[in-house]
């Protein structure tokens, strides 16, 4: 790209960052077949499951397919975001709403010191990451841009078909962008301009929260690309 196109102002910079990562990350995804998008690498994985059959506490969804999702705690990569959220004035009883736990873990995390124990987190399916990032932007620009009243949980209709799935994603992601094109200066440093319910939205102003959202996108697409490669390195072997 000629460097004349490159915009410097930090809304242009995080704007560039996104489109960038969405056009690597479409091309990352072609062909993806379904049994790789489901494809469980190994046991005790996180993935999409039909109502009835999911074995995590609090999987979701409004339709027949639901998001594994366990129980509500807050993971050690997290806890001096909870030591932040304190500093910065937020109760004890706000700090446990925020991340659906009881105030007596939120106490135990400040009171917490020297380096955390390392979470036990699960491995995901591709299928769980895609449809995660949907949940994630489809409940930003719903109370964002939308009506600001849904249930994010109740937003996506989760699909075991990768190509149904990638194009209701890729919809999602053109709406975000547009969307997100229209805001104002005034309205990037506004504090709860997203009113997200699930995390620290309302407290923050929007150029944080647009930051957040593109390290979400960016991350989760490094990792499906990651279990693309070891599904192809996979069927190589079986062939070796």
């Amino acid at each position: 790209m000629d460097s004349g196109d490159t915009r410097t102002d930090r809304f242009g910079l995080l704007l560039d960052q996104f489109d960038r990562a969405r056009e690597m990350a479409e091309v990352r995804l072609t062909g993806l077949s379904d049994e790789e998008y489901l494809w469980e690498p190994v046991p005790g994985c996180w993935s999409i499951r039909r109502r009835g059959e999911a074995t995590t506490p609090r999987a979701f969804g409004p339709g027949e397919w639901v998001l594994d999702l366990g129980a509500a705690d807050i993971p050690a990569n997290e806890y001096a975001e909870v030591a932040r959220q304190a500093a910065g004035g937020m109760s004890v009883d706000k700090i446990a709403e925020d991340w659906s736990v009881g105030v007596e873990r939120v106490e135990q995390i400040l009171a917490h010191t020297g380096e955390p124990e390392p979470d036990e987190t699960p491995v995901t399916t591709i299928a769980w990451r895609l449809a995660h990032l949907h949940f994630h932007f489809e409940g930003g620009w719903e109370w964002t841009f939308g009506e600001r009243s849904r249930e994010p949980k109740l937003l996506v209709d989760f699909s075991p078909s990768a190509s149904v799935a990638l194009d209701r994603f890729w919809t999602l992601i053109d709406r975000w962008r547009a969307s997100v094109a229209t805001v104002t200066e005034e309205q990037l440093d506004t504090v709860g301009f997203s009113q997200y319910p699930y995390g620290s939205d309302p407290d923050d102003p929007y150029i944080a929260v647009l930051s957040g959202a593109n390290l979400e996108f960016i991350h989760h697409m490094a990792e499906i690309a990651l279990l693309r490669d070891l599904w192809r390195s996979r069927v190589i072997r079986s062939f070796a």
